[in-house]
């Protein structure tokens, strides 16, 4: 019954009743009346298929039928494939969960959110737990405030029986901006790098024989050089 329904969704050949059609191809496209461009189709050895039905003059083609239908249904799953699936994926914490666990929750939560995956985190409370409801919120906040980069938040936490949860979504790929908490560490980062590599200079410096090292070897070979001649004169 569906298939019927698709295959009827097109006039074709007799099914088309109107006076005059535009008959498009690679060629380009020329207005003839219908009884015309039947009998361009029997030529040809394919079927007249009205494509536009509410275009002035209807818009058809010259083509086989099952070819046609064939295209439609190929282009539809094309179009289909190219669309994104959006998921929410789950990262459950505990209200007192240790450093290393957060941090390999968190990686995990980049990588979804960097997949065009929405999150879905929540603090799950276990019996006399909820009493650190407080706890668990100031965990979901900092866990989004890390995550900023790659997602924005689209639900504050909020207490759902025992379960606190935040929704986080993925930003655009491009507007994702760094903190000024990550611009800041960068930054000292940078400054520690630079006074190491001055101190290593300085070091290698004062170890450096007088005279001005390999330039000063330099020199002393010459003058060996020239009182070797010198000798042999």
């Amino acid at each position: 019954m569906k298939n019927d329904k698709k295959n009827n969704q097109y006039r074709v050949n007799e099914q088309i009743r109107v006076r005059e059609v535009r008959v498009v191809g690679d060629g380009g496209s020329s207005v003839m009346p219908t009884r015309q461009a039947l009998d361009l189709a029997r030529q040809e050895g394919v079927d007249l298929v009205e494509i536009s039905p509410n275009a002035q003059p209807p818009v058809c083609r010259l083509i086989d039928y099952s070819k046609f239908l064939y295209q439609q249904k190929k282009r539809a799953k094309e179009m289909k494939a190219k669309q994104v699936k959006v998921e929410v994926k789950e990262i459950r914490f505990g209200p007192q969960t240790g450093d290393n666990d957060y941090a390999f929750k968190l990686k995990h939560a980049k990588e979804f959110l960097l997949e065009g995956n929405k999150v879905r985190a929540y603090v799950f409370f276990r019996g006399r737990s909820i009493l650190f409801k407080e706890q668990g919120e100031v965990l979901l906040l900092r866990f989004a405030n890390d995550l900023e980069e790659v997602g924005k938040v689209e639900q504050l936490p909020q207490l759902e029986g025992k379960k606190m949860a935040i929704f986080i979504a993925p930003k655009k790929a491009g507007v994702a901006k760094k903190s000024q908490q990550k611009m800041d560490r960068e930054k000292r980062e940078a400054d520690a790098r630079e006074a190491a590599k001055q101190a290593k200079e300085s070091e290698e410096s004062a170890e450096m024989p007088a005279g001005g090292g390999l330039l000063a070897n330099a020199k002393i070979s010459e003058e060996a050089l020239k009182k070797l001649t010198e000798n042999q004169d």
